[in-house]
């Protein structure tokens, strides 16, 4: 499957952003899909993750409450909404896709396939 992450930019702190990664080449509804960033020089880190048709969710504590994660399979698409942006949210980030949901290594790289190329999300003090 191949991922397009788009919707990245520049904001404010306390600004807003909605992030989308569109998906083709496969089944979207086969997939679980996942959010991650990265900043230069550090590992990749884990956002959420949401299951195959939306009824389970999973995010990193400290992005739960302020980032939502949603699929739209129909359109083959994943979003992640992210409210009250600060200064350390400031990387690129990557949506991902695996086979399986197994919420106890869901946070981990290792369990995904096939990853998108990233979009910039900078955030300004």
């Amino acid at each position: 499957v191949q991922l397009q992450a788009s919707g990245g930019g520049l904001v404010q702190a306390g600004g807003s952003l909605r992030l989308s990664c569109a998906a083709s080449g496969r089944t979207f509804g086969d997939y679980v899909m996942g959010w991650f960033r990265q900043v230069p020089g550090k590992e990749r880190e884990f956002v959420a993750a949401i299951s195959r048709i939306g009824d389970l969710t999973y995010y990193s504590d400290s992005m739960k409450g302020r980032f939502t994660i949603s699929r739209d399979n129909a359109k083959s698409t994943v979003y992640l909404q992210m409210n009250n942006l600060a200064p350390e949210d400031t990387a690129v980030y990557h949506c991902a896709a695996a086979r399986k949901w197994i919420q106890a290594i869901v946070r981990l790289t290792s369990l995904y396939d096939y990853w998108g190329q990233g979009t910039l999300v900078t955030v300004s003090s």
